[in-house]
């Protein structure tokens, strides 16, 4: 077959499909356009998740006639004034974002440069329909209908419009969490979905885009090195999601997806986060542009760095130092309740309630010296008593509850040695266990709630859970819509008991994000069931009463897996009599 060129109209088709995979990569060209056009003010219009329409109008410096009409050609850009492709620092220099949406779908461009009149042109699936006159406000303002109606082979790989919808927000939101001068507003169908006003700073802008709840339970990122500046908020370890997907990353204001930039977060809260927990964080990297290439990926989307190693240790180091400043923040302590059970106690005195007196010698006739002394009082500690008889190794094998330590962990006496048990560990596997055998038997038993709870929730996510919520049933887990952006629980899983039906059915919207569409959720049991299981066990820091620890050690020498909790990591531990003797020097 001979070489031959391709017509005008197929090779933007051809560009198209290096930029315009959905609606929102078309939303993202256009509104960096708007942000690179010098614009405070932008505001987004989505029809059908974007599919029908797209509108986006800025205040930005507009573009006179022919300037509209270069700007529909390809290879042409405002954005790249020299051959220095390597250096550019705008969102973007490609010529053909504006003619590849118009190649796929109709387009109508109007804008008005400041002190001129505005101007309109219309370009319909590549061809141009009309041009003229047009009455608009100072700025631009685009429109893309009808997305790939011409290009059936494109439409049917579209998602649904709430699919669609949600990738749309999660453009807008990454692009105005870079930009806290602009101001963003987002209307789909007619409804507000998105308002961020001008912010003073990144964290507040980061705050008004995430969970309000983020700037209690998050540290400030401050870091510089060899240039390159670290800047942004992060999670305290403790508050934290089920996926990774509230991980928001910028370089030099580009929102990027990067796997060293995700891996470095992982490194950073290595050994403060459980495998499956994902801090919510938005880092800002700001280094010359000499050391960043930025048109590895048509979208942009990926960067490759000249030094990846320390940009790495930047991030890792720079993260870790917030995180140590925070102090006992980043970390769960004990509560002071459970720290004063191990102070000295005044031995109790029959009689008047005055403890006795003892001799403590004086340094000084101001500064007392409150050393413990021979004549001081003993450390006093309380036991509840386990009555029970001696352990049999057959009967028994994880011994007899003796005791708690720090709330969280069961003392055990095994015929053969020691056992130590971490109850929210084990207490977890126990409950996911009981749920699976619930739906071999075809579902898990639900209580209603005296009074259901309302759960405020982005609009994507509500969506989620929504379109499973027959599914969600089948576990226990009712469930309805209420309103766009609001949840309503009305029974939750017998088997989880009182727990935090908020937590739960957040992390559940996470888990939903991150599945297979054409997976169905017990398809995906061990992962519903495992976060479930989760929000039901029981937790560390609560009083068990020695026959509930009982309770659990046989529950667990009857249930399968129990030795590995949800997660992976060990529920129990066990000394034996010689571990012990080696401790104590005896052998």
């Amino acid at each position: 077959m001979s070489i031959r060129r391709l017509p005008e109209h197929l090779v933007n088709r051809i560009a198209a499909g290096e930029v315009v995979e959905r609606p929102a990569s078309a939303l993202k060209e256009l509104v960096e356009n708007a942000i690179d056009s010098g614009a405070t003010r932008i505001a987004i219009t989505l029809s059908d998740g974007g599919i029908a329409r797209v509108e986006v109008a800025d205040d930005g410096c507009g573009m006179d006639p022919a300037e509209m009409a270069l700007a529909l050609e390809r290879h042409a850009t405002s954005k790249l004034p020299d051959e220095a492709i390597e250096s550019v620092v705008t969102l973007g220099f490609r010529g053909e974002a504006l003619p590849s949406i118009a190649s796929v779908a109709r387009l109508t461009l109007e804008s008005r440069p400041r002190g001129a009149d505005g101007w309109q042109r219309v370009v319909d699936n590549g061809q141009v329909l009309r041009e003229g006159p047009a009455a608009l406000p100072p700025g631009t303002r685009v429109v893309v209908e009808d997305l790939f109606a011409r290009v059936p082979a494109r439409r049917k790989f579209l998602r649904s419009g709430r699919s669609e919808y949600a990738a749309c927000l999660d453009v807008v939101r990454r692009l105005a969490m870079a930009r806290p001068d602009i101001a963003f507003t987002l209307e789909h169908d007619g409804r507000r979905a998105l308002s961020a006003p001008l912010a003073e700073d990144r964290p507040a802008r980061v705050a008004t885009l995430t969970d309000r709840a983020l700037a209690d339970n998050c540290v400030a990122i401050d870091w510089t090195r060899d240039g390159v500046v670290l800047g942004g908020v992060a999670s305290i370890p403790t508050y934290n999601r089920g996926i990774a997907d509230h991980q928001y990353l910028f370089v030099n204001g580009r929102p990027v997806k990067d796997r060293l930039l995700m891996g470095a977060i992982r490194g950073a809260y290595a050994e403060m986060l459980p495998r499956d927990r994902h801090a919510v964080v938005a880092l800002f990297l700001d280094m010359p542009t000499s050391e960043v290439d930025v048109n590895v990926h048509p979208a942009k989307t990926e960067v490759r760095f000249r030094d990846p190693a320390m940009v790495r240790g930047l991030i890792v180091s720079g993260l870790r130092r917030a995180l140590d400043a925070a102090g006992h923040r980043s970390v769960q302590r004990p509560t002071e309740a459970a720290l004063g059970m191990w102070q000295p106690e005044q031995p109790a005195v029959p009689g008047p309630a005055t403890a006795p007196t003892f001799y403590t010698p004086q340094i000084s006739a101001h500064v007392a010296d409150h050393r413990p002394t021979f004549f001081s009082a003993p450390p006093q500690a309380r036991a509840e008593p386990a009555w029970a008889p001696p352990p049999a190794t057959t009967a028994f094998p994880l011994g007899v509850a003796r005791g708690q330590v720090a709330k969280t962990y069961i003392v055990a006496e095994a015929e053969d040695g020691l056992v130590l048990v971490d109850q929210h560990a084990a207490h977890e596997r126990l409950v996911l266990e009981r749920m699976r055998a619930a739906l071999a038997g075809g579902r898990v038993a639900s209580q209603a709630l005296l009074l259901p709870e309302v759960i405020e929730l982005d609009e994507p996510a509500c969506d989620r859970l929504e379109a499973r919520a027959g599914e969600l049933a089948d576990f226990g887990l009712e469930i309805e819509r209420f309103g766009p952006r609001a949840v309503l629980v009305r029974a939750t899983p017998a088997l989880l008991g009182a727990g935090d039906t908020t937590a739960l059915v957040t992390d559940l919207a996470d888990e939903l994000a991150a599945f297979d569409e054409a997976l169905s959720l017990k398809e995906r049991v061990d992962l519903v069931a495992s976060t479930m299981a989760c929000h039901g066990s029981v937790r560390a820091g609560r009083v068990l009463a020695v026959a509930e620890m009982n309770a659990l050690l046989r529950e667990m020498e009857v249930t399968p897996h129990s030795g590995q909790c949800n997660h992976g990591r060990p529920t129990w531990i066990k000394l034996a009599h010689g571990d012990i003797e080696k401790l104590f020097g005896r052998k």
